[in-house]
Parts: structure tokens; sequence; C-alpha cells
């Protein structure tokens, strides 16, 4: 393995996501969490797609697993949060990231932990801030009726004209 140092991508990941929910004219605030490589597993298998002679033969697809809800290194209401909002792409509690599209196993797993970085970054970011409802302005609608009535007299003068 050319990288088996505990800060390279066998060592803990950090996840900076957004704190607060962002507001018009207000920088955004981020925080940072650490998630021990413990709490990481990883699977490797043969990959699909572009390579030589080898291509068959290399482990070079990577997995990689977390725990979403059996960590203790999520505060419990960012948990919470996480799991309501990544609900459909647990596996029992379980999030799984893959990557194969570098022909090194190296390049993947680096993919893969920026994937479940990016991947929880979005899941314990707030909500965004209820969309406020705007009354329509009175001349919008005033011109949307003006247009159907002519409409209507263009296609009224259109009509078959019956002498009788």
């Amino acid at each position: 393995m050319a990288d088996e140092t505990a800060t390279g991508v066998n060592g803990p990941l950090t996840v900076r996501y957004l704190a607060a929910p962002a507001r018009p004219h207000t920088p955004r605030a981020f925080a940072e969490l650490t998630i021990p490589a413990a709490e990481l597993s990883w699977r490797f298998s043969r990959s699909a797609g572009p390579g030589g002679q080898s291509v068959n033969t290399t482990d070079s697809r990577a997995e990689l697993s977390f725990d979403l809800a059996a960590t203790e290194a999520i505060p419990p209401w960012l948990k919470t949060r996480a799991l309501e909002r990544l609900g459909p792409r647990l596996t029992n509690g379980v999030l799984t990231v893959t990557s194969s599209e570098q022909r090194s196993q190296l390049q993947n797993r680096e993919a893969a932990r920026d994937r479940l970085a990016f991947t929880l970054a979005e899941g314990l970011a707030p909500p965004p801030p209820p969309r406020r409802e705007k009354k329509t302005p009175a001349g919008v609608t005033r011109r949307r009726l003006e247009n159907k009535a002519r409409r209507g007299q263009v296609k009224q003068m259109r009509r078959r004209v019956d002498d009788y």
C-alpha cells in the first residue's frame, strides 16, 4: 500500500458541514466533526471499467462504510438529523459509498472518503429556511386576465359567421 500512515486514507475522517441555515447578507458558518478511523470499515473488490491486462485481477474498487446509527462521534441531536435526512441511503443505519472510477485502489479510497464526507455534510446540514409565500401583485393578475380576454376575442373572430 502506498500510504499506510494514520493521516492518510487510513486515518480519521474530518467532515466540514454548514452549522447554521444560510441567510441573506450573512457569512456562512461551518463546523467540523472528526470520525475516528476505527468507525470506518473498508472493503475492496474487482472493479469493472477501464484497464489493461491486469484489469480483472486487482481489487481496485473501494467501498467505505460508516455505521451512522451506532456512532458515538456525532452528538445525538446531529445524529437524529442525519438519520432522518439520509434515511433512503442507509441500510440498517449504515452509510456505504463506493468508488471505482480510477485504476488505482489508493485513488479510489481517496474518492470514497471524499464522497462519504460530502454525503455526511449534506445530512448534518440544517434544513433550509421555510419558503415565504408572497401575494401575487395586482398588476400581474390584471395583465393575465386582459391577455385571456384578448385571446378569447381573437378566437371568437375566427369563428364562421352564419347568415340566416
